[in-house]
């Protein structure tokens, strides 16, 4: 039996209001300096934004929608969540909400907005702000697409005054409920006829450090500092993300100076770029995993056949054979350069309490195994060395990848002969970005390369496995990741949900992806490092998450690029003459990537970390 939750608080030093009215001026005259650097490198014809390189699709820029990682992050910078994940460690830290406590029997949660901060069009930020948000999710099934996951246990969310937001559970929970929630302001999105048609692509009131002020699709994203941000405007006056054909033009555009960062590199690029004057390197440890999906036989949310998956799929020893017939340390040594560690479950060593599966259910890479494994499920080998399936057809199946992505086609050049040594034949399509979020979502597919990133908390990720996160038959509605469910996942996602001794849930998280695990239907081949790149004589200072090698780019919170300093005798990267560089850029769409830091720069600034700095 789960024993009630002890009380508890966190916070920071509150800031009360006559503190946060002289913050502005306390923030203005620190940041004098660093500003003369941004109008000085543009007096000389360089672009003083932090220039960063992209070629990945935006699927939207509405925080109720959006759901891949170069959208979440956009978001991410724009508006704030009531807690966010420190860069130290991803503990948590308060963000929106000053500080939260929790009742004796864990079902209500009371947050603080503190008075005085204001969203970026100066209305004041308040708990109805908050209210809002959770409430228009709660009661518009339209609005659940990309966080409905999250608010499951929610009955409801009231604004008690202006500054405490009263969230009440249906039962205790671990989570902590403001967590990962992004908040929109009300007195904006209240007033939309259909908000979860609206664009969000321009002129966007937010409360985060930055804010997307225009989107040109497939051209570039713009970002400018948010002046009236609480924890004091960015050093940057903006971010303009750059589109490139591929990693390759990025890399080039880096070293000629038309970008200040780039990661998502591959191993060759990273390597090209060390010893590169005014370049520095960072290979961090990232929240993500590279997986291939395998469709177990994908349904709709009213649990009709979705897509077009190959039916010989929906046998889980099919699928236990072919995660046993790929060689994972193989693809960490030769596709990754050893900057990755072979996959097991979903959850990356980066989040040590529910990292790790055990040995005895570990599927190792056997190919005799998975041959005696098919041969027992009844798949005969043809006289070709293809195995047939029970109505007597070649068993063929279609491996899907991004185009944008060179790692998908290295990888199934492996995977390929390894599935042809147990009689299984493959073709390979390398598709867009659009194309292959499309028919993933919808089940047009046998095979395909994915990877997700994930949060410090485990709950979300879980919640988009279970059966009630079927999409509807079009891809709208709920957000499934895998188009798989099983009741017993189901039980130990609400189990671990409101366990509330640590340990004990971390062991419940660990069965739930254990259960997934050997159902094979997403086959985690490695845990990469984010290999990032910038340009050290234009910008220095970011922070890593966490600070232990860890990453600037795709970062639980905006720490690193909020943290960017321009370097005040940086050379003209860009050339002094005539238009900046960026602005005749051609481009065309593909992966997100964002910039680098190296450890070293981490831990001389360690001290004035945005943690810190409330």
């Amino acid at each position: 039996m789960n024993q009630p939750p002890t009380p508890r608080s966190v916070a920071t030093p509150r800031s009360h209001r006559a503190r946060l009215l002289a913050v502005p001026a306390v923030v203005a005259a620190l940041a004098a300096p660093l500003a003369a650097a941004p109008a000085a490198l543009a007096d000389e014809g360089t672009d003083p934004y932090l220039r960063v390189a992209t070629s990945n699709d935006i699927d939207s820029l509405n925080p109720f929608i959006a759901s891949l990682a170069s959208s979440t992050n956009l978001i991410g910078l724009t508006y704030e969540r009531l807690v966010e994940w420190s860069a130290e460690d991803n503990s948590e830290v308060p963000g929106m909400a000053s500080e939260w406590t929790t009742s004796a029997d864990g079902l209500t949660w009371e947050f603080t907005i503190p008075e005085g901060r204001e969203w970026s069009d100066g209305e004041p930020i308040t708990a109805e702000d908050a209210a809002w948000t959770y409430t228009a999710i709660l009661e518009n099934e339209p609005l659940q697409m990309a966080n409905g996951g999250l608010l499951t246990n929610i009955d409801s969310a009231v604004a008690v005054d202006d500054d405490t937001l009263e969230i009440r559970l249906k039962e205790p929970q671990a989570p902590n409920p403001g967590a990962d929630l992004p908040i929109v302001p009300a007195h904006v999105w209240s007033e939309l006829d259909a908000p979860e048609e609206h664009a969000n692509d321009e002129d966007v009131v937010g409360s985060g450090p930055f804010l997307i002020s225009s989107y040109d699709e497939g051209q570039s994203v713009e970002l400018v500092a948010n002046e009236t941000f609480w924890r004091g405007a960015p050093k940057v006056p903006g971010i303009r993300y750059i589109y490139y054909k591929n990693g390759d033009a990025q890399v080039q555009a880096l070293k000629a100076g038309e970008v200040d960062f780039v990661n998502g590199l591959t191993p060759a690029q990273f390597e090209a770029l060390e010893g590169v004057e005014n370049i520095e390197l960072n290979a961090g440890d990232g929240r993500r995993y590279s997986a291939l999906a395998l469709n177990p036989g994908a349904k709709d949310a009213t649990g009709a056949p979705l897509g077009d998956g190959n039916p010989v799929l929906q046998d889980v020893a099919v699928r236990r054979a072919i995660a046993m017939a790929i060689d994972k340390e193989a693809i960490v040594e030769k596709v990754k350069q050893g900057y990755a560690v072979v996959g097991e479950t979903e959850i990356p060593p980066v989040y040590p309490a529910y990292f790790g599966i055990a040995d005895s259910e570990r599927m190792e890479f056997d190919p005799e195994a998975a041959n005696a494994l098919l041969d027992e499920a009844g798949y005969a080998l043809g006289a070709d060395g293809i195995r047939v399936d029970k109505q007597g057809q070649p068993i063929e199946l279609r491996i899907m990848g991004r185009s944008s992505n060179p790692a998908h086609a290295q990888t199934a050049e492996y995977i390929q002969p390894w599935l042809a040594d147990i009689g299984i034949a493959t073709r390979v399509d390398m598709f867009s970005d659009n194309q292959v979020n499309d028919d993933s979502t919808l089940g047009r597919y046998d095979m395909y390369f994915t990877g997700w990133g994930q949060g410090p908390d485990p709950d979300f990720q879980l919640s988009i496995n279970l059966c009630s996160s079927f999409p509807n038959a079009d891809g709208s509605g709920a957000l499934s990741e895998s188009n798989w469910c099983d009741p017993e996942f189901d039980e130990l996602f609400a189990a671990q949900h409101t366990e509330l001794d640590p340990e004990r849930r971390a062991e419940l998280v660990k069965e739930a992806w254990a259960v997934k695990y050997a159902d094979a239907v997403n086959v985690v081949l490695s845990y990469d490092q984010s290999l990032e790149a910038y340009r050290s004589d234009r910008f220095d200072g970011f922070a890593l998450q966490p600070a232990e090698g860890g990453i600037i780019g795709n970062q639980n919170g905006y720490w690193g690029f909020y943290e960017a300093t321009p370097v005040a005798e940086a050379e003209n990267v860009a050339g002094a003459e005539g238009a900046p560089t960026w602005l005749v850029v051609a481009v065309i769409a593909g992966v997100v990537v964002a910039g680098g830091a190296i450890l070293l720069i981490v831990r001389r600034r360690r001290a004035a970390s945005a943690d810190d700095r409330a």
